[in-house]
C-alpha cells in the first residue's frame, strides 16, 4: 500500500464525510509538535488519527477545513531557513495527490468568522487555546458541544467503525511486523536475560519495517500487573514472560498482539493447564464474530468458559450462571475481551464511549465488565481485538470489598497450587468479515505445544 493510495482513500472518504455534515462546516486539526525538554528537542511526530484518516499524510500544524466543496489542507506558515536544519514534512508533487487545494491557516478566522464550526476534541492544551480563538469557542469546550459537534463526531465513528479496503491493507501491513515481532521475541526468550533485552529484540524488527510502537511495550514476568511498562527484571526458568507488544505502520495504523510463552522453553504442568483455559475462552470468543453479534456477548462467552474452566480445575465452586452472574471471574479477569482497533490501537477512545457504545447502552455498574470499552452490534469491516487473561492480582484478594467482588466462591488451597501462573493474556488482531471473521494475527503460533515448538527451533540452532 502506498501513500498515494491512502490519500486517494482519504479523498472519498472526505467526500462522504462532507455529505453527512451537509451545510455544516467542520475543521480537524493534525496537532502540533512538542517538546520533550525544550523546544528544540521534540517527541516524535504523530498526526491526529482523524486527520489521518480524511488527509493520509501526517503534517505538523496543519487543518483540514470542510465547508461542502470547500475542502482545503490549511498549513502553518513556513521559515525558509527551516531546510537549513530540517527536510520537508512531504514534497509539493506527495501533498498534490489529497486533491485539496492549499491555503494558509491564518484564513482560518476569516473562513470561521460568524460560523459554528464543528472541532473534534483536541488532546493538547496549547492546540486548544490555538484553534479556540481562531474559531471564537470556549477552549474547554471544543469536540464537546452537542449543538456544534454532535454531527461531526457521528458521521467519524460511522466511517471510521467500518474499516475500508485501504485501511485493511494498512491493519493487515501492522499485522504481519508484529507477528515477526513475537516470533523473534518468543526465540530470543532464555533464562539469565533481562526483560529489556526482549524488548530491544522484538522493536527491532518495527525499526527494521520503518515503523514504531502502537503503545508502550509490556515484555514482563509480572503479568499480573496488567499495563507494566517496567523492563528491568531478570528471566528466570519457571517464570512466563508477557509480551503485549504491536506495531504502528508508518500510515498510522495499529496493530495489538499479546502472547504469554515460559522463559524455560517449556510449560509447567500447572502453567499448561492455565494457559489452555485461557486459550479455549480467547477461542470461544473468536469463534462468536460475526456481523449482528453483540461485542458483550463476545466478552461473556469468554467469560463463560474462563469460569467453567475454574470450577473444572477446582479453583472456583459453584454454579457457572451464578458465578457468572456475581462476576466472580473479575477476580481473575478484571478487563474487558478487547476493543475497536484502527488508526488507534484503542480506536477513537478520544471519542468516549460516543464511539465505543452503540446509543441507549451505557457501561455496567458491576466490577470487570465494567471496564468493556466496546457495546456495539459487529459490523463487517469493523477491527477488534480478543484479548481474555488469568491474572492473580494481590490487591483483588487482599482487598475484594474495594471493587464488590465476592471470594465466597473460592477455593484458596487449591488455587495455591499454581503459584507459578503470575499472569497469561493471549491476544489477536480479528476482522469482521461479511461471512464471519478472519483473524488477521493468525499466523503467530499460540498453542502450548507450538510455542514449545517455536522456542525449542532457537535452542537447537544455539547448540
Amino acid at each position: 500500500m502506498t501513500v498515494t493510495h491512502l490519500t486517494s482513500a482519504a479523498r472519498t472518504r472526505r467526500g462522504v464525510l462532507a455529505t453527512l455534515l451537509g451545510d455544516r462546516p467542520a475543521l480537524i486539526p493534525a496537532g502540533t509538535a512538542r517538546g520533550r525538554n525544550y523546544p528544540g528537542n521534540p517527541y516524535p511526530y504523530r498526526a491526529s488519527s482523524h486527520f489521518l484518516y480524511f488527509v493520509g499524510l501526517s503534517l505538523p500544524g496543519a487543518a483540514l477545513w470542510l465547508d461542502g466543496d470547500d475542502q482545503r489542507l490549511l498549513l502553518p506558515e513556513s521559515d525558509p531557513l527551516d531546510a537549513l536544519w530540517h527536510a520537508p514534512a512531504v514534497s509539493e508533487e506527495l501533498l498534490a495527490t489529497t486533491g485539496l487545494r492549499m491555503g494558509n491557516i491564518a484564513r482560518l478566522q476569516t473562513l470561521a468568522q460568524g460560523r459554528a464550526v464543528a472541532c473534534p476534541p483536541l488532546l493538547s492544551g496549547s492546540d486548544r487555546q490555538r484553534f479556540a480563538a481562531l474559531l471564537g469557542r470556549a477552549t474547554a469546550d471544543l469536540g464537546h458541544r452537542e449543538d456544534v459537534d454532535a454531527a461531526l463526531l457521528e458521521a467519524i465513528i460511522s466511517l471510521r467503525l467500518r474499516h475500508d479496503q485501504a485501511a485493511q491493507g494498512e491493519l493487515r501491513r501492522a499485522a504481519q511486523a508484529s507477528v515477526c515481532a513475537h516470533q523473534q521475541g518468543m526465540q530470543a526468550t532464555r533464562p539469565g536475560l533481562l526483560e529489556r533485552d526482549i524488548v530491544a529484540t522484538m522493536e527491532s524488527v518495527f525499526t527494521r519495517e520503518g515503523f514504531s510502537t502502537a503503545y508502550g511495550s509490556i515484555v514482563t514476568t509480572r503479568g499480573e500487573v496488567l499495563h507494566n511498562h517496567e523492563h528491568g527484571g531478570l528471566l528466570a526458568s519457571g517464570d512466563l514472560l508477557l509480551a503485549d507488544v504491536g506495531a504502528e505502520s508508518d500510515t498510522g495504523y495499529a496493530s495489538d498482539i499479546t502472547r504469554t510463552w515460559p522463559v524455560s522453553g517449556q510449560f509447567s504442568a500447572t502453567q499448561r493447564e492455565i494457559y489452555t483455559l485461557v486459550l479455549e475462552a480467547q477461542c470461544a470468543a473468536i469463534d462468536r464474530v460475526r456481523p449482528g453479534i453483540r461485542y458483550r456477548d463476545v466478552h461473556m462467552a469468554a467469560a463463560r468458559v474462563l469460569t467453567a474452566g475454574l470450577v473444572d480445575l477446582g479453583i472456583f465452586e459453584g454454579a457457572v450462571d451464578g458465578l457468572l452472574e456475581r462476576g466472580c471471574h473479575a477476580l481473575f479477569m478484571p478487563h474487558g475481551i478487547g476493543h475497536l482497533l484502527g488508526l488507534d490501537v484503542h480506536d477513537m477512545e478520544d471519542l468516549g464511549d460516543r464511539a465505543g457504545y452503540a446509543p441507549g447502552r451505557q457501561r455496567a455498574a458491576q466490577f470487570g465488565l465494567s471496564y468493556l470499552r466496546l457495546d456495539r452490534d459487529l459490523l463487517a469491516g469493523m477491527a477488534v481485538t480478543i484479548e481474555p487473561g488469568f491474572y492473580q492480582v494481590p490487591l483483588l484478594r487482599a482487598k475484594p470489598e474495594l471493587v464488590g467482588l465476592d471470594l465466597r466462591a473460592l477455593n484458596v488451597t487449591r488455587l495455591s497450587q499454581f503459584a507459578d501462573v503470575r499472569g497469561i493474556r493471549i491476544e489477536d488482531d480479528v476482522l469482521v468479515t461479511e461471512a464471519g471473521h478472519e483473524v488477521l494475527t493468525e499466523a503467530l503460533v499460540k498453542s502450548p505445544d507450538a510455542v514449545e515448538q517455536l522456542m525449542a527451533k532457537r535452542a537447537r540452532a544455539s547448540e
